[in-house]
């Protein structure tokens, strides 16, 4: 099994283990888990029961910070909590720092940063890149390729569909007055993006609102309101039947 295992790590029972894995200091793994080939688990991480970790992934791994860096702060981080029955794909990377409630699935060749918490049941979709200071609700679904700005927040039952964008800087990276403004989109509980959609700094979408395929969001979405265009703009509200109240 070609297992490097400190002495300080706590294992429960039926444990499933590949070649060439890693466990450092302090990590807590639960009861009956699975972990593929070549996985790194870094110092102080705490997986819970039942969780599948597949082949490359690395969790709890330390940000990275360039001397440009903007939205990376060197402040301790507490460690990377993983709890019962979350999934998490292969060559996926789980930050130091990042909370995964239960039943959480991150697919192959995510990416989910410092200072992050995915809410019970949501997917993180492939290849989806999840920036730091986020806060995703629970039942979400992130697809393909999306990716989520830094200071963004979701709500509960959301829906990104693949090649999403959420932004957070006004200024394109000139000027440091773009501090005092930096933050990421809002979706409100049960809000729905479509594809390819781009979504400006600090937006807000309402509660039940629904984004068109392509649209270019530049400002506030009603609740209950579709939009599109480029800019969006409102189009009529959504449905009744369409509205969460109404699903199984």
């Amino acid at each position: 099994m070609n297992l490097s295992l400190h002495p300080t790590a706590q294992i429960d029972a039926g444990l499933l283990c590949g070649y060439n894995v890693v466990i450092e200091e302090d990590v807590r793994i639960g009861v009956d888990c699975r972990i593929g080939h070549g996985v790194v688990i870094h110092a102080g991480t705490q997986i819970g029961d039942c969780v599948r970790i597949d082949d490359y992934a690395v969790i709890g791994k330390s940000r990275m910070r360039s001397p440009r860096s903007a939205m990376t702060d060197t402040a301790d981080l507490p460690p990377c909590v993983i709890r019962d029955h979350c999934i998490i794909g292969t060559h996926a990377v789980i930050y130091q720092g990042a909370t995964l409630e239960d039943g959480v699935m991150v697919a192959d060749l995510a990416s989910v940063r410092e200072k992050t918490t995915i809410g019970a049941f949501t997917i993180i979709g492939r290849g989806v890149t999840v920036e730091n200071r986020v806060e995703i609700g629970s039942r979400c679904k992130i697809e393909t390729n999306a990716y989520i700005t830094a200071i963004s927040s979701i709500g509960d039952d959301c829906f990104v569909a693949p090649e999403v964008t959420l932004t957070n800087d006004n200024f394109l990276g000139r000027t440091l007055e773009r501090f005092k403004f930096h933050r990421g989109a809002t979706l409100r509980s049960g809000a729905r993006i479509g594809a390819n959609a781009t979504l400006l700094p600090g937006v807000v979408i309402g509660e039940d609102a629904l984004v068109a395929a392509g649209s270019i969001v530049t400002h506030d979405v009603l609740d209950r309101m579709t939009v599109m265009g480029a800019p969006a703009r409102e189009y009529r509200p959504v449905p009744d039947e369409q509205l969460l109240e109404h699903q199984i």
